[in-house]
């Protein structure tokens, strides 16, 4: 089908100190056309949209949108002309009901009164309903990117950014969301779609601009491409599956009895009675939709919350009152979902980094001094070891991008050798190769005896690595139960809060 073209990029550059994030970049988007933009970490794909979206300002080169020339100086301008964006991190304040926070997102909001009006009006209209009145607070991670999209709607964009939108989604979500864009693209809204999830591109988008590091490698037709093809065409190499050896669990690694912990804020999941033991060698996937707990788990096993004794044991060792330093002295390594701000302090360097969790496994402290040569060492090793894209290792944390910090921090941890391992949303936002990497490094630790921790939303990344599974729900887990054999269905069953199914139960279902 023929499209009338809508934005034409041609030789975009942008340059920074001692990388070109962008090098001679040109494609076109038609007319309520859905075009992917895929590369691996790195690849340039998100200083492309800050360009398209005036956050930043190309070296070189031009855009015209509508046939216009196209130089927006800042975001207010491009939602002018018909750009919007929706990001991979939410920008929502959980006090203010979903009406305030999409005032808050709009140049010229009209009334409260009215602007709840076209909120349920829109909303209904894309099959994505939002109640103005409820607070964010207390919304579902799907809610909170209906309340994005919707703001964005209401503006009656012409083109639409989208940077990967499902990392928090159900696939019931996802099918949703798929609805509402497929609907916008027969409206003619165009749309520029960020995913790592190839087969998401392929159900969805009608072409494909390949990136790799900071230029364009090629284009496709994602339907008549397959996942591998359009995965090796990012990376410019042939990708490998994870492997890992048949395993034979050793004694219990971690053990975690009827941990009960209440939420750290208004806002957040109480853990109800949570139990579950790991062996040594074994790998355990935690599935559950974004804000069932997740984040409180990983808080509670770190230390970083205070727990109650004899909750948590680390190969028979009580270690339920002590601290984060105590648990890795312990043997135990945890790496949070949020990367910047969490698991990495965003101004200092990566050296930096590195030293503020691998002092203690790492003796990279002696006498109240810091061996700087030793945590230069580590840093270095890390960052070789799991190819992390950037200048050195003096490089600030923050400018990095999202998949190779998330690099960083998971290398970081593995490296350190740790007995336990308890990771969250281990590759979120990471590329194909680079998910495969460290989810070979999450097996490998586990190859080597560690009990292996992983919670996420992915289910297809559980079940390609994990022995058992248990999934969260409002703060309680569910009995573990083995994952060959589990089915889909099963899975949505235990994810909707099967709180009581027990190995036996489930395997009477498979039955």
């Amino acid at each position: 089908m023929t499209r009338d073209v809508l934005l034409t990029i041609e030789g975009l550059s942008k340059s920074y100190p001692g990388v070109k994030a962008n090098d001679d970049v040109s494609f076109q988007i038609g007319e309520g056309e859905v075009h992917a933009l895929l590369g691996e970490n790195g690849a340039g794909k998100s200083t492309l949209v800050k360009m398209i979206y005036g956050l930043v300002k190309p070296d070189e080169g031009r855009m015209t949108f509508r046939r216009e020339e196209y130089t927006p100086s800042e975001p207010r301008e491009a939602r002018g002309l018909g750009v919007a964006m929706v990001f991979q991190h939410f920008s929502l304040f959980d006090a203010l009901n979903v009406a305030e926070n999409v005032a808050l997102g709009m140049d010229n909001p009209p009334p409260m009164g009215e602007l709840a009006g076209r909120i349920r009006e829109v909303s209904e209209g894309y099959g994505l309903p939002l109640d103005p009145e409820r607070l964010v607070g207390d919304l579902s991670a799907g809610e909170r990117q209906r309340v994005e999209i919707i703001r964005c709607l209401l503006q009656d964009p012409k083109l639409l950014i989208m940077d990967e939108p499902t990392s928090v989604l159900t696939p019931q979500e996802v099918n949703i969301l798929f609805g509402t864009l497929r609907q916008l693209a027969a409206e003619g809204t165009s749309i520029l779609y960020i995913s790592h999830k190839l087969e998401e591109i392929k159900a969805l988008c009608d072409e494909a601009t390949i990136l790799r590091r900071g230029k364009v490698v090629g284009t496709c037709t994602p339907r008549d491409s397959t996942a591998r093809e359009m995965a090796e065409m990012m990376v410019g190499a042939e990708l490998n599956a994870p492997q890992r050896a048949p395993i034979n669990p050793g004694p219990v690694a971690l053990q975690v009895r009827n941990l009960s912990v209440p939420a750290p804020s208004a806002f957040g999941t109480s853990l109800r009675e949570i139990g579950f033991e790991v062996r040594q060698g074994e790998v355990l996937g935690i599935g559950g939709v974004a804000g069932n707990g997740q984040d409180e788990l990983l808080l509670a096993l770190s230390g970083e919350v205070k727990t109650p004794r004899d909750c948590v044991q680390i190969n028979g060792l009580d270690v339920g009152d002590l601290g984060p330093n105590e648990r890795r002295k312990a043997g135990l390594c945890t790496a949070p979902e949020e990367r910047l701000g969490h698991a990495a302090v965003p101004d200092l360097s990566l050296m930096e980094n590195a030293l503020l969790s691998g002092a203690v496994r790492k003796q990279l402290t002696k006498n109240g001094f810091i061996d700087w040569a030793g945590t230069r060492r580590f840093a270095e090793e890390v960052v070789k070891t799991f190819d992390v894209r950037t200048p050195g290792i003096g490089t600030a944390a923050r400018a990095l991008s999202g998949g190779n910090l998330q690099k960083f921090v998971l290398g970081r941890e593995i490296m350190q050798e740790p007995e336990v391992i308890i990771v969250n949303q281990p590759t979120w936002g990471v590329d194909a190769a680079a998910a495969a990497f460290i989810r070979q490094a999450l097996l490998n630790r586990a190859a080597k005896g560690a009990a292996v921790v992983v919670i996420s939303q992915d289910i297809d990344e559980i079940m390609e690595i994990a022995d058992r599974f248990a999934a969260l729900n409002e703060g309680r887990l569910s009995a573990p139960v083995p994952t060959q054999g589990l089915t889909i269905d099963e899975i949505g069953l235990m994810l909707g809060g099967a709180h009581g199914m027990h190995e036996a139960e489930v395997h009477h279902v498979q039955a």
